[in-house]
């Protein structure tokens, strides 16, 4: 069996965060006014309590902050071991996001590995998880 899992709600303001992958877009919710990315999304931003924030698409690059190999079997169509890593965007790095660590050995990761957006699609969501950058794409 594959697995599946739970889906977030699409709301009209998380709407272009969990569908932006459709068209490779990682998108995150930016401040006109003040020039701050935020996440999750909503409609005033953090900062400047400025209403003028919409999504816009970031590079899809990031950095990972932290992480950890799961081996608790939470669901069981999920295999374990897995990587979870909390990841900092290159954008703004105090935009984090906790995100699954795909196409990395296990003992691979490290703090300050340079990584990229992958999706996985299912339904109409498509979940934003990470990958190692190639070496050629580390500046």
């Amino acid at each position: 069996m594959t697995f599946r899992p739970p889906l977030p709600a699409i709301e009209d303001d998380t709407r272009a965060f969990w569908q932006g992958g459709e068209h490779g877009q990682l998108n995150i919710t930016h401040c006109d006014d003040c020039g701050r990315w935020f996440h999750p999304p909503a409609p005033i931003c953090p900062d400047c309590l400025s209403l003028n924030v919409a999504p816009r698409p970031t590079s899809g690059r990031a950095t990972v902050a932290a992480f950890t190999v799961n081996y608790q079997i939470w669901m069981p169509e999920l295999p374990v071991p897995y990587l979870i890593g909390i990841v900092e965007l290159e954008e703004q790095p105090d935009v984090r996001l906790t995100t699954r660590l795909v196409e990395c050995e296990l003992d691979a990761p490290f703090i300050g590995m340079p990584v990229e957006v992958v999706f996985d699609h299912i339904e109409d969501v498509w979940l934003p998880l990470f990958r190692p950058r190639a070496a050629s794409e580390v500046q």
